[in-house]
């Protein structure tokens, strides 16, 4: 499957750390900057559902259908049943026409990552330092990347788009 070029960044950390409310601010401080922008969640149990239990599409599912769209005049969704987990690369190549992929989780993954991190949920590192290129905290750490208090959600927006942004405008 062929690579995705639009530039992304995974939010990694312990659960409970805050990547998604983090990431809510970040998409709204982002998107109010003009970008367009994709996300990507990673859950990590088998099982979750998408669609709604007795609607038409759930119900199309459910007969054996391997793929359902669902398309309206304002959204469209597509799902499909998978006999294995799609990576990372995998899912990114389905993204198209956006500025930047922002991820939570995939923390073993080989991409660039921000780890989040707060006092309550434990200090203990869990992503890939390689790939590891700032810390967000509620602490002030010293770990040789930049560390951004996790309420500075200007400062890490300017952090990403520096990083990531300025090559593509």
């Amino acid at each position: 499957m062929k690579q995705s070029r639009i530039p992304l960044v995974t939010f990694v950390g312990r659960s409970g750390s805050g990547k998604t409310t983090l990431l809510e601010k970040l998409i709204k401080e982002l998107s109010g900057r003009g970008y367009r922008l994709a996300t990507v969640k990673h859950h990590s149990h088998a099982g979750f559902d998408i669609d709604a239990a007795g609607k038409d599409s759930w119900r199309f599912a459910q007969a054996g259908s391997q793929q359902v769209v669902i398309a309206s005049p304002d959204k469209f969704a597509t799902y499909w049943k998978l006999d294995h987990e799609l990576d990372l690369d995998e899912v990114i190549a389905q993204v198209t026409d956006v500025d930047l992929i922002l991820v939570e989780g995939y923390r073993s993954s080989n991409k660039p990552s921000l780890e989040v991190v707060r006092s309550a949920t434990g200090l203990e590192l869990v992503g890939m330092s390689e790939y590891r290129i700032a810390l967000i905290s509620d602490v002030q750490m010293s770990i040789g990347v930049p560390c951004f208090n996790i309420n500075d959600i200007q400062g890490i927006a300017d952090f990403i788009e520096e990083q990531f942004l300025k090559m593509v405008f």
